[in-house]
């Protein structure tokens, strides 16, 4: 490196030092002063790894989480950005604590698709992870169209990265790449095919879809009667789901059984995107089997917190498909349990709220929900919101403070709780129970 960089690299790695020593820590501070003082210092940083870039809508965290730990069976030296900062200063972050390494080093990289073009060009990745795309924010990108550009421009910048693409998401085979392609996806069913599944069009032709067998929302094994567009061949496949419950996943990938101790069809996409990633990289199978079995649960992602007697099973949540499944989720609960709902509408959430009509509470009205409080700087829209999907305004707790929130879920009148949060209402509700020592 030069000796700008070092310099850059140091300062950034003291900042870090102190926020971790007298501070919660933070993961994005230390890479935006390293990077004031140069701006060129993730291409020096990174020249030394193999990078994958993991990037999408949905699962970016934890599919980067499983493929560090299916890598780390085989390799040494390998970093990540686990705090999930994933724009250009949170990146540089994961690196500036890394020991100097000249070869078989790997930097697995959650990467905000806005962020995209700001680092491809400097981190030079050898794969790059497609995950899927929903709508999501589009108060910021616009459409869905706009997403997947911003992820093929990417790709187009490193033509020699290979594309490693969700199969089941038909606008993942909708573009002409010159990047090298394999892609995932599920050779079995769960939902059922939707013969009036209007809202799934053809990516090529702009006709309605068919299907022989789907997942949930628009994914699963598609063909267009117009235009003859259809799934591509799978690379690596889920060939069988055994067990979904609330607080595991039992399912076997290319004839091979694996579980993770996360819930939710979504997340057996992020293990066999982390599979994919391993076998193309040579991981032994038991190997990726092993990692997937002591991988540890991703902050708001299913992650259980214990305050005084309640049991909190924390997600986060940002986008109706998402939203989604992670409702599907809870009902797989099969105790009684009290519900928290946290909406936030700040930038990193998503500002326009008007995603939330599109999701499915009203499948929550069969459970057997105790009681429910809600909070969070939008606490009156999520609250009108639910009352519109068949709860009563009268048996809602609406908390005008995230304190107020922890107090209440405390005093709630079940162990089980079920907590959703927006991604910034997510850290904001952590810090809570942490001052109150729920959380360290």
């Amino acid at each position: 490196m030069t000796i700008k960089s070092t310099i850059a690299k140091n300062a950034g790695k003291l900042v870090g030092y102190f926020l971790t020593k007298f501070t919660n820590g933070g993961s994005s501070l230390p890479g935006k002063v390293a990077l004031t003082l140069d701006k060129n210092l993730l291409r020096n940083l990174a020249a030394s790894y193999t990078v994958i870039i993991v990037t999408g809508t949905n699962g970016k965290t934890l599919t980067t989480t499983l493929t560090t730990n299916v890598l780390s069976k085989k390799y040494n030296n390998i970093i990540t950005n686990r705090a999930g900062s994933n724009m250009k200063q949170g990146i540089v972050g994961a690196f500036l604590n890394a020991p100097r390494v000249t070869k078989n080093a790997v930097a697995v990289l959650e990467v905000d698709e806005g962020s995209l073009k700001n680092v491809v060009e400097e981190l030079q990745p050898k794969l790059f992870v497609h995950t899927n795309i929903f709508a999501d924010q589009l108060d910021r990108y616009g459409s869905i169209d706009n997403i997947y550009k911003l992820l093929t421009d990417a790709a187009d910048t490193v033509p020699d990265a290979t594309v490693l693409a969700n199969g089941d998401l038909p606008l993942f085979n909708s573009v002409e790449m010159k990047n090298p392609q394999k892609f995932f996806g599920f050779e079995v069913g769960v939902d059922k095919v939707d013969a009036d599944n209007s809202t799934s069009h053809c990516s090529v032709c702009g006709h309605s879809l068919e299907y022989k067998s789907q997942t949930y929302a628009n994914l699963g094994d598609y063909y267009c009667p117009s235009c003859g567009a259809k799934r591509p061949t799978l690379d690596y496949k889920v060939t069988k789901v055994d067990e979904l419950d609330v607080t595991h996943s039992t399912f076997s990938i290319d004839n091979q059984n694996f579980t993770i101790h996360n819930a939710g069809v979504y997340n057996i996409y992020n293990a066999l995107a982390a599979y994919s990633v391993g076998r193309l990289f040579d991981v032994e199978v038991d190997s990726i089997r092993d990692a997937f079995s002591t991988s540890e649960r991703v902050f708001g992602r299913q992650e259980v917190i214990v305050a005084n007697d309640k049991k909190i099973i924390l997600n986060v949540v940002k986008n109706p498909v998402g939203l989604d499944q992670v409702l599907n989720l809870v009902k797989l609960e099969k105790e009684p349990f009290t519900l928290v709902a946290l909406l936030n509408n700040r930038p990193a959430d998503g500002v326009d709220l008007a995603w939330l009509n599109d999701t499915n509470f009203e499948s929550l009205t069969s459970c057997d929900i105790k009681h429910i409080i809600t909070g969070g700087i939008a606490v009156d829209t999520m609250t009108e919101r639910l009352v519109k999907a068949g709860f009563e305004s009268d048996s809602i707790e609406r908390t005008h403070s995230l304190e107020d929130a922890v107090r209440a879920i405390e005093n709630a009148p079940t162990t089980q709780v079920h907590m959703l949060a927006t991604y910034t209402a997510m850290l904001e509700i952590r810090k809570a129970l942490t001052d109150k020592g729920h959380l360290k």
